[in-house]
């Protein structure tokens, strides 16, 4: 499936509709250039899920857990991580499982558990962006 956005509320917007269909063991794989949208995806996801708690860019810290919904959120940002070998230390693996949804930026896992949901935002200049969601 493609859509079109004009506004990081309609990708919210987006977001939320996805958020509708989870139901738990799922792992979003978020995949676009840097400022693309894949934190405000993952705001949108968040904030259908029921999850109050503002999402921030895990960019820095790799990881961001996000309870209090419908489903608890993990947000994982792989970007600064050299390879899979670096995971290891941060514990993900207790991430997945039947209760949680996991948002991956930049994924270096070869094999990510989980169903697998692919989402490319593109930006198309300004506001609009191009996302395809495969998977769902």
């Amino acid at each position: 499936m493609k859509k079109i956005t004009n506004s990081a509320a309609e990708t919210r917007a987006l977001a939320g509709d996805i958020a509708a269909c989870l139901i738990g063991g799922e792992t979003l794989l978020l995949s676009g250039e840097l400022g693309a949208g894949k934190t405000t995806f993952t705001k949108g996801l968040a904030e259908a899920l029921g999850i109050k708690k503002t999402v921030l860019s895990p960019t820095f810290t790799i990881m961001r857990e996000y309870a209090g919904g419908r489903l608890k959120l993990y947000h994982i940002d792989m970007y600064r991580l050299e390879g899979e070998g670096e995971l290891g230390e941060l514990g993900i693996e207790e991430c997945f499982d039947n209760d949680s949804v996991v948002v991956i930026e930049w994924n270096k896992l070869k094999n990510p558990p989980g169903k697998l949901i692919n989402v490319r935002i593109q930006s198309r200049g300004g506001d609009q962006r191009e996302i395809e969601i495969e998977g769902l």
